[in-house]
């Protein structure tokens, strides 16, 4: 959440991006619950502090009748203070809840997901001698893709995946880890895109927890209105929507030192949504799953290092899109699209040549320190200080996205599939699926 200083000072700015983020927000009921839990506090320490002085006085000599008499009066007027501060206080969490992110200086203004701005665009579409098949036709006759069964077992929107489809997975999974658990690699990626300023520092993989408590998805502010999350009947769990939500999570409460900043991690996970509203969307094939497995990047920096590092992660995914010769687009988000917690964020699209059109395999979205007051994540800095900590998090490769992309970009006329070169050795030299 935003810090209640930053939203007095600046109330009509606040009040601004809030409706360009498509975010309905009562700026004027959360100012003057903040201004009232001051009054009640600034009355409670007076109060406080008078019956303190009673005790004290009575430790020295027996207390009078007048002393006790407003000893008794003090214990209930704090407590109906209290109470009314209890009353302002809940109504005012609730209100800064609501209140977005402030994007950054260079998200562009938009009302829809349509006016997300085409930054650059990245090779050209695949093109092909023969009608290119989409990826389910074609994972289909192979064997691949199952999903006739799945919604036998387990209804729709899932699938079994079998075979050669299960190798390449495997493969791309091993290829990141390699890529970004290599410094010498990270070089690279930081070299080849010119940035300034970031550590090369390689990530730590992770296998994280699948479930994650109420407390901590909303404090991620991930949870939204729990409508596309999966709640586990009888308890305070949910499964995870991304890897993101219980590694950004994972230290809660601490202070990190600077010295070990950035901290990098790969988190490895199979993640469930319900995809709701989208009944009768991309109902063929892996677009839309209920569940599926992802790659995903987590970091926490200092505030001077959160901006260069966002630029990073969206370095590393046109890397990898590149280096799978995988013809792509990136999108800068506007204020609608990016997200509540999201200070920036940027989408990667891929030209899926079966479809005929480019599709979201890739986000990269940067938080400040948005997350970090919620979840009281925070660094000790090396003059001493402490100061809340910056948090990214981006797609490595959302893996059914990907294969998808590998099928219809590599697909040949026999509707067999080549094997990206860089991919190859991790399918231990076959070059064809």
């Amino acid at each position: 959440m935003l810090d209640i200083k930053y939203i007095r000072e600046n109330a009509d700015e606040v009040g601004k991006f809030s409706a360009e983020k498509g975010v309905k927000v009562d700026v004027d009921a959360l100012l003057e619950n903040d201004a009232k839990m001051r009054e009640l506090n600034g009355r409670l320490e007076e109060l406080r502090k008078e019956r303190n002085e009673i005790a004290e006085a009575g430790k020295k000599a027996r207390p009078t009748e007048e002393q006790i008499a407003r000893g008794r009066e003090l214990k209930v007027e704090i407590e109906e203070i209290e109470k009314e501060f209890k009353g302002a206080e809940e109504s005012f969490i609730k209100l800064i809840k609501e209140v977005p992110n402030k994007p950054w200086d260079d998200v562009p203004v938009g009302h829809t997901e349509d006016e997300n701005v085409v930054a650059e665009t990245i090779g050209k579409p695949t093109e092909f001698d023969f009608e290119p098949r989409n990826h389910w036709d074609i994972a289909t006759h192979k064997g691949w893709i199952d999903k006739e069964r799945a919604a036998k077992v387990t209804g729709a929107r899932f699938a079994y995946i079998k075979g050669d489809l299960v190798k390449l997975q495997m493969a791309v999974i091993n290829w990141v880890m390699k890529v970004l658990t290599d410094r010498t690699e990270i070089e690279k990626i930081i070299e080849q895109y010119g940035l300034k300023d970031v550590s090369n520092k390689p990530f730590e993989p992770v296998l994280p927890p699948y479930m994650i408590k109420t407390e901590m998805y909303d404090a991620m502010d991930r949870l939204g209105n729990g409508e596309d999350r999966y709640k586990i009947e009888g308890s305070d769990l949910w499964l995870q929507g991304s890897a993101e939500h219980v590694l950004g999570s994972m230290y809660a409460g601490e202070i990190l030192e600077e010295k070990d900043l950035p901290m990098r991690m790969l988190g490895y996970a199979t993640s469930f949504r319900q995809e709701a509203g989208t009944y009768g969307k991309d109902m063929e094939g892996i677009i839309r799953m209920h569940q599926f497995d992802k790659l995903e990047m987590e970091s926490f920096t200092t505030a001077e290092q959160g901006f260069n590092e966002h630029l990073f992660f969206v370095a590393i995914q046109r890397y990898l899109l590149e280096e799978l010769s995988l013809p792509y687009r990136v999108l800068q988000k506007c204020t609608f699209d990016i997200g509540k917690p999201n200070a920036r964020g940027i989408d990667m699209e891929v030209w899926l040549p079966g479809q005929g059109k480019y599709r979201e395999t890739h986000t990269a979205d940067y938080m400040t320190d948005y997350q970090a007051r919620r979840l009281k994540t925070r660094v000790r800095k090396a003059d001493g200080e402490v100061e809340l900590i910056h948090t990214n998090d981006a797609t490595a490769f959302a893996l059914g996205r990907i294969l998808i992309a590998i099928i219809e970009n590599f697909q040949n006329q026999d509707m067999s599939v080549s094997i990206p070169a860089v991919l190859r050795p991790f399918m231990y030299g076959q070059e064809t699926i």
